[in-house]
């Protein structure tokens, strides 16, 4: 896989506003998902937008939660992200410009191979759920503040129970790894379809417990960040790179994506540009 350059601190973004224009370079700062990363979506993406742009995008991937954190700080010129009441309130204070559909794929529950919670057979997410909360099983949580970590709360929610103590893994990181200490703690994890397909070859010891419960739709959007709010933003380059996303070439290399590997698409496009 084509390495894609992944900054991860804030810092070095603000030395970058310090040494050097944005704008000037033709430099896109873009913060998305680690879903995009995990799941090579951007290798395929963004080379063929920055040949076309004549730019250079630097991709952060991180949670949603930090993704927009990012963007309300100026350090990021767009998000790629999932979860529509946080990047409804970023548009709502300012912050965004606009959000476009770009995609979706949908949230499946996996756990270990023999389902100690016998969840299998369930088709409500909030009920099996419910049935965790009163197991021994191990639940892996990314705990970051992502957007399938604000999914994963709204089901317990719902549920009206939650596991704690050592069931509850809280692991603090992108989807990739928490499926992989999913793995090696024997634990559920509820995971977006397109990282499990993506790395379910080295996963041994899990399988698609739940899945296709009409809650567990994933939609991502695109926004640019306001240049009202934050003025050294790319904002030229931004629009730029949604009407790439949106638009027909954008939506076909996402629409392919997967299908020579996983013999399915790992997103489906859904762009609209109202």
């Amino acid at each position: 896989m084509k390495t894609i350059k992944i900054i991860f601190s804030a810092l070095l973004i603000a030395v970058c506003y310090l040494s050097q224009s944005r704008a000037a370079e033709n430099i896109l700062i873009l913060a998305t998902t680690t879903s995009t990363y995990d799941t090579g979506l951007l290798d395929v993406l963004l080379p063929p937008f920055e040949s076309q742009c004549k730019c250079k995008v630097k991709a952060i991937a991180v949670g949603t939660g930090q993704a927009l954190r990012l963007a309300r700080d100026g350090s990021a010129d767009i998000v790629l992200v999932h979860d529509r009441v946080a990047e409804d309130k970023f548009i709502a204070d300012g912050f965004g410009v606009k959000r476009y559909d770009v995609m979706f794929n949908d949230f499946v529950l996996v756990g270990p191979l023999d389902d100690q919670a016998r969840i299998s057979g369930k088709k409500n997410i909030v009920e099996a759920f419910g049935i965790l909360s009163l197991s021994k099983a191990r639940f892996a949580s990314r705990a970051d503040e992502s957007g399938t970590h604000k999914k994963e709360l709204a089901i317990w929610e719902k549920a009206g129970l939650m596991l704690s103590g050592t069931s509850y893994i809280q692991v603090g990181s992108g989807m990739a790894e928490t499926l992989r200490v999913a793995n090696e703690k024997n634990a559920y994890c509820l995971t977006d379809r397109g990282t499990w397909l993506a790395h379910k070859k080295e996963l041994t010891g899990l399988g698609i417990i739940l899945e296709k419960d009409p809650i567990l739709i994933n939609y991502y959007s695109v926004i640019a960040v306001s240049q009202a709010k934050n003025p050294n933003v790319n904002a030229a380059t931004a629009e730029k790179f949604i009407r790439f996303l949106t638009g027909s070439r954008g939506q076909k290399i996402i629409r392919d994506f997967g299908k020579d590997k996983y013999g399915e698409p790992l997103f489906i496009p859904n762009a609209s540009r109202k």
